[in-house]
């Protein structure tokens, strides 16, 4: 390395300057070429030439997840309704506190657990763990 051949951090080439005399290169029409869009500079953002642009092509609405079709929350308060030993999917559809679609329930803290239950393959927020347990139930 050497003095010499060193060069400045943030070094920057000067903008050309266009439209100064036809030896410059850059003369009468800037390097633009003559008529049409592209040497007016009329251009729209997100046009591509004629064809439909991207922005209208795709859909204008949001993603809606499959999963959110098939599941459900109950609260603890609803427990009661129950009359099975273990509940699981098929008591829940029993007591109709679920339509017969959902595939994916969570038990949520939601009022007072009054009898003791046993949940079997359904998932339960924390709260909800603790109101069961509480009320001397379990949770597998």
């Amino acid at each position: 390395m050497h003095l010499n051949t060193l060069s400045p951090v943030n070094r920057r080439t000067k903008a050309t300057r266009v439209g100064r005399g036809w030896s410059s290169g850059k003369g009468k029409t800037c390097g633009r070429g003559t008529k049409g869009q592209h040497a007016r500079n009329t251009v729209k953002q997100g046009f591509e030439g004629g064809q439909t642009p991207f922005q209208r092509r795709v859909p204008k609405f949001g993603f809606t997840s499959w999963r959110e079709k098939y599941s459900a929350e109950i609260g603890t308060d609803k427990l009661a309704k129950v009359d099975a030993e273990m509940i699981d999917l098929d008591a829940l559809k029993a007591a109709n506190l679920i339509r017969n679609h959902i595939r994916f329930v969570k038990i949520i803290a939601a009022g007072e657990v009054n009898k003791t239950v046993k949940i079997s393959g359904i998932k339960v927020t924390q709260g909800a763990k603790q109101l069961i347990t509480s009320a001397g139930g379990s949770v597998e």
